[in-house]
């Protein structure tokens, strides 16, 4: 709660509280403000109450597991204060009414005295109570806000984490890939070398952003595409087919898509029998769908490459950056593999 809003909540309280009197005093009732002010010492002490408890006693005792040392202080700060405060008020009386405190019969005397401390006891002990109440529902959200906070950066550090797996793991594949291409024919290599540049330029300054546009992203799928397609045989068939209006301002957190591509190109693809890589992204500004089909061409016992570090990745990134408004498809057989997300939580850019 603001501050400024907090102090004048409290104010209003209290001057309710002070002047809920003279709000019901009959019309033909003369309201005598000394009269008024010797008597205003009582909700004076419920108001003395409050904030010792509220800005001392629960803080420094209540929260630091000191319940006792609280308990304690508050049973004899109440007890003093409303014997003082009964003795006041019937001091007051003495002054403003003393035909009728002579009158008192000695036994409802005693009496009196007797119930009306134990009256200013109890208003005594709601204010204590009150003033508990609210500091520990303050500190109660103030825990929560932290823990918020905290699950924030959490999430936010796991993300830079996974970005900064992805980019080592995203590289060590191109190159390998260029390496076996400088074997076969250099000049092919130089121009997939040419397309890496333009893919590092955009893994350097674009993955850091939590988003970007969708735009942006799918340029980067193409030249990745284009650097593949330089290293692949005749016989493989990869086709892109991007759908993304004029008026689209979609935009995905960076390089989730990529991991499902590289898989794509790793096991979808043979080098002596008819392959195909099938990659569909369309998108409006309510939802965004990938969608990547490929031949099915299982990683035999001796190839580890990878480990499956790409999928578990994307998983993970799609629940932290999209936090279940998702949709993630995957299915597979001896001929096909396919996978298709779909994001519902599009985050509008105007840049």
């Amino acid at each position: 709660m603001n501050r400024k809003i907090e102090i004048a909540l409290h104010i209003a309280a209290w001057i309710l509280i002070f002047f809920t009197p003279m709000m019901y005093a009959g019309h033909s009732n003369f309201i005598d403000v000394r009269r008024y002010l010797f008597f205003s010492v009582a909700p004076l002490m419920l108001v003395v109450v409050f904030y010792v408890n509220y800005f001392l006693l629960v803080p420094r005792y209540y929260l630091n597991n000191k319940r006792n040392v609280f308990y304690i202080s508050n049973i004899v700060f109440i007890v003093l204060l409303s014997i003082f405060l009964h003795y006041w008020m019937y001091f007051c009386r003495t002054i403003f009414d003393p035909i009728e405190v002579h009158r008192e019969k000695p036994e409802v005397h005693c009496i009196n005295h007797f119930v009306f401390i134990l009256r200013d006891m109890f208003n005594l002990l709601m204010s204590c109570i009150v003033a508990t109440t609210i500091r520990l529902a303050e500190k109660l959200h103030q825990t929560e806000d932290e823990r918020i906070e905290m699950e924030k950066a959490k999430t936010e550090a796991e993300l830079k984490n996974l970005r900064a797996q992805i980019n080592p793991h995203f590289l060590l594949n191109t190159l390998n890939n260029i390496y076996a291409l400088t074997a076969i024919d250099a000049t092919r290599a130089q121009k997939a070398i040419d397309e890496l540049s333009k893919i590092l330029r955009y893994v350097l300054y674009e993955n850091d952003r939590d988003f970007v546009h969708l735009v942006d992203e799918t340029n980067f799928l193409k030249n990745y595409v284009n650097l593949m397609r330089i290293r692949v045989s005749s016989n493989v068939d990869v086709k892109m087919n991007i759908d993304i209006p004029q008026d689209c301002h979609a935009c995905i957190a960076p390089m989730i898509v990529i991991s499902l591509v590289e898989n794509a190109f790793k096991h979808g693809i043979s080098a002596s029998e008819p392959s195909y890589i099938s990659i569909d992204i369309k998108a409006s500004n309510d939802k965004i769908e990938c969608e990547i089909r490929n031949s099915n061409f299982p990683k035999t016992q001796s190839d580890h490459s990878g480990h499956g570090i790409g999928l578990k990745q994307v998983a993970k990134r799609l629940e932290l950056a999209y936090n279940g408004n998702y949709k993630w498809e995957k299915w597979t057989d001896e001929k096909e593999y396919n996978s298709k997300i779909i994001i519902y939580d599009t985050k509008l850019c105007y840049y």
